[in-house]
């Protein structure tokens, strides 16, 4: 089916299409991440029990793989698993991003490729980059992209010409683990959590906008939400697709090596309130860097701020003429530039 409405206001608000079976124009046809089984995880209860089954699971990817590397940040997630892998390693971490927390991220990152003697490469993102990687990706996936995917994209190719045949990436442990601080911050009404969740209002930036409520009614509980059970769903989906699809379009093999884990007991849900997000993750990293203070959590790096700061909003039809782009956040103008580049491209 093709619906051009649909699919603009879902990418607009979730920064996906969440209906398979629905596409931008006849000939696309864009295929969601499918999650792995319940019954293909491994339960965890402790961060001893984590870092036994990495250990173990990098050791069979080293079988197959001679050269690793690994999508490297400032943060615990990543930090943790370039403890895992061979001195001499490649690291990717990306830089060149004009801000005081990120040169922290950056300076993080060099202290764990120190402590494990992993050879450090940077990947600057600039809008040159967007300009061109942004279409290729888009191109795969039949649909406007997070702006994540053109710079993993970048990075991959990088990668791929040092050699490296797989990449580690650590995206799923805020997922599986509790890291989603924010939305776990307090029992959402049904309402409440919507207008938290979506990335940008359709109708304050289209000229048709289409109701996407579609994807949280499964989970609605009659005025409140199962917001734990839509963030294991379409939050994951979304974010998991994002790097499948950047890896993928660059022909490089890669594993998250937190996705096949599931909690063994529920989320401590006060816990995470109190300022203890992914505690078991917290746990282990203090195994591994126990020199180290926990960092504190900040998103991928990427220089959408800066670049978009004087842009002036689309042009093309399909958007209201009057959106109050300055007041938009750098993501937010992203989306737009991205879906409108898209919808260039194809007609």
């Amino acid at each position: 089916m093709v619906d051009k409405d649909f699919c603009l206001s879902s990418y607009i608000a979730l920064r996906y299409i969440y209906d398979d079976n629905i596409n931008f124009f006849e000939g696309m046809n864009h295929k969601n991440y499918k999650l792995l089984d319940e019954s293909e995880r491994v339960e965890v209860k402790t961060a001893e029990e984590i870092d036994l089954y990495i250990k173990e699971r990098v050791k069979e990817l080293y079988n197959k793989y001679n050269n690793i590397g690994i999508l490297l940040s400032g943060g615990m997630d990543s930090a943790i698993l370039s403890s895992y892998l061979k001195p001499g390693s490649n690291a990717y971490t990306f830089s060149n991003l004009n801000t005081d927390i990120y040169n922290l991220d950056i300076e993080r990152s060099k202290k764990y490729c120190k402590k494990y003697d992993l050879v450090q490469h940077f990947i600057n993102i600039d809008f040159d980059d967007y300009k061109t990687y942004t279409p290729i990706v888009m191109e795969r996936k039949c649909s406007p992209v997070h702006s994540i995917e053109p710079q993993i994209y970048k990075a991959a190719i990088e990668a791929k010409k040092d050699g490296v045949e797989l990449m580690i990436i650590g995206d799923a442990a805020d997922y599986i683990f509790g890291g989603m601080d924010k939305l776990l911050s307090k029992d959402w009404t049904y309402e409440g959590f919507i207008k938290r969740y979506i990335s940008l209002d359709p109708s304050l930036v289209l000229e048709n906008p289409v109701n996407i409520n579609g994807v949280f009614e499964p989970y609605k509980k009659g005025d409140s939400i199962d917001y734990l059970s839509f963030m294991s769903g379409p939050t994951t989906i979304e974010s998991y697709g994002s790097y499948e699809n950047a890896f993928t379009t660059a022909n490089l093999s890669y594993c998250d090596l937190y996705e096949n884990f599931k909690m063994k007991n529920p989320l401590d849900l006060k816990r995470i309130r109190n300022g203890q997000s992914k505690y078991l993750i917290r746990d282990l990293y203090k195994i591994k860097f126990p020199e180290f203070e926990i960092p504190t959590k900040i998103p991928m790096p990427r220089p959408v701020d800066y670049i978009f700061e004087n842009w002036e909003g689309p042009k093309r039809h399909e958007f209201k003429k009057n959106i109050l782009v300055k007041k938009l956040t750098g993501n937010q103008k992203w989306q737009l530039w991205c879906a409108e580049k898209f919808l260039d491209n194809h007609e």
